[in-house]
């Protein structure tokens, strides 16, 4: 953690921190409202370099296991805890504050004191926590069963997609969201792209990833309400995610910049949309980077339950691969340094076999006579 005793920098604010930590950096204090800070966010306020975060919410409310506050507490940042803090109130993105100890302070005025959260004490909650897991399961479970009743249509019916440009028919897709180990996963899969150069599909931030990576994705699918302008302006095909009723939040942003969507009404998350686009239009096989796929994932998102998730991989069946498993899967250019292994492996072998057998000992020596006799020796 952090040691210094004080700390003056430029206050950043956003209640969504997926759009503030694109604009932080060492020098500012983040100011955020997220109750129980996940594991994607923390990574990103870790590499946005910033120092210190004051959050007006729980940063980890015991609701489930959930290890993002102390990844970023031992990513070296300090977190203080200001429950009800009016900071959203007092403070305005750009003011000058000072942070001592736990306490916030403008023009020498205190504006907020909190907790600075230590990475023993988040370590002990965590592991208690995971001792408690069961029950939310139960209720995770029973609301998962309960939405099945109501989604499963989804299975028989499937969704009505509009015609694409992006041609999906006999290749691969990869799709793309803004999940815990993202970035990981795409330097991964990066020789997989280039050998067998998939659809790429962004899940909303998803789409910012791929560009990161150095890719540019073909098709952005979501509600469009973590993707940057850059993104949306790039070229790429984009399928809004809307509403179940058909409302369409983003569609004032999309008009406002010129770009051309279209829109797909839907229950669930938008990374489930994504999968199932890929399966209707004909993809062979969908490797995921990013998406989420056990319980504290959900949990981390504020689901109460995963029907839809659940219903997308039943529909796509077995030709969904997580990234993790894509570098097995294919590396056609793994050098001569496996083979030269083997090789002396098997040298070995033969040279014990020959050392604590006798029979093979004479045997040996016989077929090096008659070679010798061959060629004249």
């Amino acid at each position: 953690m952090n040691s210094f005793v004080e700390f003056t920098g430029t206050a950043r604010l956003d209640r969504r921190t997926k759009h503030l930590v694109r604009r932080l950096g060492p020098h500012d204090i983040a100011i955020i409202d997220h109750a129980d800070i996940d594991r994607v966010s923390a990574e990103e306020l870790i590499e946005s370099g910033v120092r210190v975060v004051v959050n007006v919410s729980p940063s980890q409310t015991g609701r489930f296991p959930n290890p993002g506050p102390l990844t970023l507490v031992r990513g070296g940042v300090r977190l203080i805890d200001a429950p009800g803090a009016q900071l959203f109130d007092q403070v305005s993105d750009g003011d000058w504050l000072t942070v001592r100890g736990a306490m916030l302070f403008s023009n020498g005025t205190q504006l907020a004191a909190g907790e600075v959260l230590r990475a023993e004490e988040l370590a002990a909650a965590l592991a208690d926590q995971r001792g408690r897991v069961t029950e939310a399961l139960q209720e995770f479970a029973d609301n998962t069963m309960r939405y099945l009743r109501d989604e499963g249509r989804l299975l028989s019916e499937g969704i009505e997609f509009p015609p694409l440009a992006t041609r999906f028919r006999d290749r691969h897709a990869l799709v793309v969201a803004r999940g815990p180990g993202h970035k990981r996963d795409l330097r991964i899969v990066r020789p997989y792209v280039r050998e067998f150069k998939p659809v790429l599909i962004g899940v909303d931030g998803g789409a910012d990833a791929l560009h990161e990576a150095g890719l540019s994705p073909d098709v952005i699918v979501g509600d469009m309400d973590s993707v940057s302008d850059a993104s949306l302006l790039s070229g790429a095909e984009i399928l809004v995610h809307a509403y179940a009723d058909g409302t369409v939040p983003a569609a004032a942003r999309l008009d406002a910049l010129g770009v051309a969507y279209q829109v797909v009404p839907a229950t669930g998350v938008s990374e489930d949309l994504a999968l199932l686009l890929a399966f209707e239009k004909g993809a062979d096989l969908i490797v995921a980077v990013g998406t989420h796929f056990n319980l504290i994932e959900f949990l981390e998102r504020d689901r109460a339950g995963m029907s839809s998730t659940f219903l997308a991989r039943l529909r796509v069946g077995e030709i969904l691969v997580d990234a993790k498993g894509v570098s097995r899967l294919v590396s056609r250019q793994v050098g001569m340094l496996p083979f030269v292994a083997l090789a002396v492996t098997g040298l070995g072998a033969v040279v014990v076999a020959v050392a604590a057998s006798p029979e093979l000992r004479r045997l040996l020596s016989l077929a090096a006579d008659r070679i010798v006799n061959f060629f004249g020796g």
